[in-house]
């Protein structure tokens, strides 16, 4: 990306203006291209400016009033792209957390303490920068799937832990309503109004969206793999390539085919 003539375009929010300043301040010393379009002062303004700008990196603090880090990063994730565009990176703005850094340490995503050093945030941009560069290329790099990382991220710093995940649906089928156990759903697919539950032996509808489901399903089962399709990991038959170069999942026991965006590629990197 940074070959091309256009800047690399950031968001920074948090609700500290010092910590705002000092981060400008710090980026423009290790990355004096980088352009800085928004600063949001909070998760619910960061989301909006997100949806907005569109930039190509977005640095979130975990700690924000209205929305959390982690739970705009959630929003963002679950935003609506165009052909050609992909998920901002997320860098996550944290003061010292023991819990916070060892998710963080386990390689699924960048963070950065505060206050923001010179040298840790060149580390960090360093990484960004390089996948930025790698994109659309053969050196592109699988990211870890940023639904688990949230995930693993609320149940270290969410008052009283993570939600138990969803262990039943109650759906329409037909006329009647039934209890479907989550494990046994193939896959979940939604329109603008419904969600379509597809186990092996039925089809039902529910009124909840993928961008609810996806907080509230276990991650490791289910895999979003598009804006609109959830898909259980034990029913992925296998990954092919259409005539388009799309990525297709094929269902165990399903005949339908599903199809794999580009922000969530990286899932079945390789292929």
């Amino acid at each position: 990306m940074e070959a091309s003539n256009n800047p690399v375009r950031a968001l920074l929010a948090d609700d500290e203006r010092l910590m705002r300043d000092q981060l400008r301040a710090r980026l423009a010393e290790v990355w004096p291209e980088l352009e800085v379009v928004a600063e949001a002062k909070n998760g619910i303004e960061a989301v909006e400016m997100t949806a907005q700008q569109r930039p190509d990196i977005v640095f979130l603090d975990i700690r924000m009033p209205g929305l959390t880090g982690v739970e705009a990063a959630r929003q963002i994730a679950q935003m609506e792209l165009q052909p050609d565009e992909c998920l901002p990176e997320v860098v996550f703005i944290t003061a010292y957390d023991q819990y916070a850094v060892e998710a963080f340490e386990q390689g699924v995503a960048d963070y950065v303490l505060k206050p923001a050093e010179r040298d840790r945030l060149q580390l960090t941009v360093d990484r960004i920068r390089k996948r930025l560069g790698s994109r659309g290329t053969a050196e592109e790099t699988a990211p870890p799937p940023l639904q688990q990382l949230l995930h693993k991220l609320a149940a270290r710093l969410e008052p009283g832990g993570a939600r138990p995940y969803l262990q039943w649906i109650q759906a329409t089928v037909g006329q009647s309503i039934q209890m479907v156990p989550v494990e046994d759903v193939l896959f979940f697919i939604s329109d603008e109004k419904y969600t379509r539950v597809q186990t092996a032996q039925v089809e039902a509808l529910i009124r909840k969206p993928i961008k609810e489901l996806v907080d509230e399903v276990d991650p490791q089962l289910f895999w979003q793999i598009h804006r609109s399709t959830l898909v259980n990991v034990k029913a992925i038959g296998g990954v092919t390539r259409d005539f388009r170069g799309r990525q297709i999942v094929s269902v165990k026991g399903h005949p339908e085919k599903l199809e794999v965006s580009r922000s969530y590629t990286g899932l079945f990197k390789g292929m």
